[in-house]
């Protein structure tokens, strides 16, 4: 039987203006809040936002803006409620094998930046044969670039997705490029939901998946 997975990223404080369906699995990729944002009742609100939607089992992870969530991290490791934060995280939903990982290159006063090194390791880290992997960035050169054609993606995770060969990697950070795309087996979902130069979000992806089959 297929499980229904939503996906949204980069809600940046928009969240309420999003229309869910409902279904078996949300997962968040990250960037939650606006850039610098550090009141934790930002993550009040959109952890009962979280509460209202229709979905026995909410993933998120974290993003370069989500300063106040890194904050609370500190603090717990579980901040939300409503839904179940994923760090270098794996577990099993509904028969699907899920990982997720929030780190970012380069935005070193941003949230969850890790240098060249430590992003290596981390990603090395990702076990393989994954039914959906989630990250915040996008693998450098899949579905990465801005509106000005510059790409956003690390080359770090790029290196390490045909050894990890998830069925399913999404993510967001580069709100111009949401979209999917198959390359291979894998099914790459940029689930960016801000859209570029407009306080206005996008609709969710929604995906259909079947444990132990092509998603």
């Amino acid at each position: 039987m297929s499980v229904s997975v939503t996906i949204i990223s980069d809600t940046h404080a928009m969240h309420g203006s999003l229309s869910l369906p409902g279904g078996d699995i949300l997962i968040h990729c990250g960037d939650m809040l606006d850039l610098f944002d550090r009141d934790a009742a930002a993550l009040t609100d959109i952890d009962d936002w979280f509460g209202r939607q229709d979905y026995p089992t909410i993933l998120v992870t974290g993003g370069n803006h989500d300063l106040a969530l890194e904050a609370a991290l500190a603090r717990t490791k579980q901040p939300f409620r409503n839904a179940r934060y994923l760090q270098d995280e794996r577990l099993t939903v509904e028969g699907l094998d899920i990982y997720a990982a929030p780190w970012v290159p380069e935005l070193a006063s941003h949230a969850f930046h890790l240098d060249d090194d430590a992003l290596r390791d981390r990603w090395a880290a990702i076990p393989s044969g994954l039914d959906i992997l989630v990250t915040h960035v996008p693998p450098a050169g899949i579905l990465d670039h801005s509106s000005r054609g510059h790409s956003h993606g690390c080359p770090h995770l790029a290196a390490q997705i045909e050894r990890i060969a998830p069925r399913l990697h999404c993510f967001g950070h580069v709100h111009a490029s949401a979209s999917q795309v198959r390359i291979g087996d894998t099914l790459f979902v940029n689930a960016s939901s801000a859209i570029s130069g407009e306080r206005a979000v996008r609709a969710p992806f929604v995906l259909d998946v079947e444990p132990g089959r092509t998603a």
